[in-house]
């Protein structure tokens, strides 16, 4: 009998990005979340009988952006087409989409594999269509709900080669195009509003073979950690079935992250099943040239740029840059700071520590944070020449800084927050805490060298950030070795 490890797991990704437009795609609807259902609606999108459909343009635009920044052809001549198939909540009873003519092919998306090197996952397409309503099952013990609010909103759908091949692999291409639709500004990529969502195409087969065996479809995934779990629980399930000399069928199950099961929803449909045909309400739209370099133009500096320029020009760690570049806002604020200082480490740790713990604290965004990038990159240089404190940073001076319009020179010189490197004060607070406890002296003689927290934390208390620790902690090693 095989057991998992003969087995490999084959993963492609249907990933569907709700954008960020103000209109739906094919109407002047409002596409806003949270709204009270079924008020963001008008004849076209509820799908009534003689209405027309107009293309919006910032779908398009949106679409292109997408296609550059990962790699794709752009494709010249686009038809829509009519996805044919039975939802309560479609209510024209088809999806406008594309089918033929997606407007991005080829492309890929750059990952680190779980040994830490770069892997490229092909994408097969991307293409526009529009979303379907919600159905709402929890509210009423007898009936489903018809939400409307969401039919005909704009997404892009991205669908991938069956080049993943962990759920770990599909956790970082989710993140990846997360990110990059963040960085691109069309959607907010939350998975939880659903303005992100995958559907895993997952299979497996013997190690060594090229055969691609029957697919399941596990669709209902919402979060990234959930699409590792429903990956894992699939393959896991089809290996149990070959093991056991059974047939895996290909089908559509759903997955249910309170219970970490799957359960069947139905066989899986084909192309021909949706009988698609070419839109009839909408001609050909041709994208041109100029309109390609126009939005090029005006991309974004794009994370893995920005990842390369961190490393090497400013010598940041992979970790200090790959959290600097996991937030464009973090990111764009980094890049204004550094105009005024060359303290690159100093700064990033300013901001992914004390900065981000206060923007958390706060629950606000980091575009709120209300203080001039000179005046940050004035207080890295204080912190880089041990003019403050770490403590007096994080706990007084900061949080001071979004108050007022003074420097944080000026605020640390008129509070008395500037360390000193008072020589005789320390050596003085040395000997006191020493004097104190003359047993744990001898233990930390006899080796117990954890013990220096404690005689640095009562000598940090005494000078109330003041004097600079690391002045202090050199004398009081040589004084404990005396």
């Amino acid at each position: 009998m095989k057991n998992n490890n003969t087995y490999e797991t084959i993963i492609g990704l249907e990933v569907h990005v709700q954008l960020s437009t103000k209109s739906k795609a094919y109407c002047t609807d409002p596409n806003l979340f949270g709204e009270n259902p079924n008020t963001c609606v008008s004849p076209i999108s509820a799908g009534y009988p003689g209405t027309l459909p107009k293309i919006n343009e910032e779908v398009i635009k949106s679409a292109i952006k997408l296609g550059l920044a990962l790699n794709c052809n752009i494709t010249e001549y686009n038809l829509y087409a009519r996805k044919n198939y039975f939802y309560p909540d479609l209510p024209k009873g088809y999806q406008i989409t594309q089918d033929t003519t997606p407007i991005c092919t080829g492309g890929h998306v750059e990952i680190k594999d779980t040994n830490n090197k770069v892997k490229k996952i092909g994408l097969t397409r991307i293409h526009m269509e529009e979303d379907a309503g919600k159905s709402i099952h929890d509210l009423d013990p007898f009936y489903s709900l018809i939400d409307l609010n969401r039919a005909g909103v704009p997404l892009l759908e991205i669908v991938s080669e069956p080049e993943l091949r962990s759920p770990e692999e599909a956790y970082a291409y989710l993140y990846e195009v997360r990110k990059l639709v963040r960085y691109l500004d069309i959607s907010n990529g939350n998975m939880e509003e659903g303005s992100l969502r995958c559907d895993a195409n997952i299979s497996v087969r013997p190690k060594g073979s090229k055969k691609l065996l029957n697919r399941v479809e596990v669709k209902n995934i919402n979060s990234l950690k959930n699409v590792m779990k429903a990956i894992q629980l699939e393959s896991q399930r089809q290996i149990k079935a070959y093991t056991n000399a059974l047939n895996v069928d290909q089908e559509t199950r759903n997955y249910n992250a309170s219970t970490n099961t799957t359960t069947i929803l139905r066989s899986k449909e084909e192309a021909h099943d949706y009988r698609y045909f070419t839109e009839p309400d909408i001609p050909p739209v041709i994208i041109k040239d100029e309109l390609i370099s126009r939005i090029k133009k005006d991309m974004p500096t794009l994370p893995k740029e920005r990842y390369l320029k961190y490393t090497e020009k400013y010598k940041l760690s992979d970790y200090d840059a790959n959290l600097l570049t996991e937030n464009k806002d973090f990111s764009d604020l980094f890049n204004k700071i550094v105009k005024h200082t060359n303290k690159y480490k100093t700064v990033a740790n300013l901001m992914m520590g004390t900065m981000k713990s206060y923007v958390n604290e706060n629950s606000i965004s980091i575009n709120e944070i209300d203080i001039k990038p000179q005046d940050i990159a004035e207080l890295a240089e204080m912190i880089h020449d041990n003019k403050v404190s770490h403590i007096v940073v994080s706990q007084k001076l900061f949080p001071e800084m979004t108050n007022t319009t003074m420097s944080p020179n000026q605020i640390a010189q008129q509070k008395g927050w500037i360390q000193k490197n008072d020589q005789e004060s320390i050596d003085n607070l040395v000997e006191k805490v020493i004097a104190k406890y003359p047993e744990k002296v001898m233990e930390y003689k006899n080796g117990n060298k954890n013990l220096l927290g404690l005689f640095m934390g009562e000598i940090m208390r005494e000078t109330k950030g003041k004097l600079n620790p690391k002045t202090i902690n050199t004398v009081l090693k040589n004084k404990l070795m005396q």
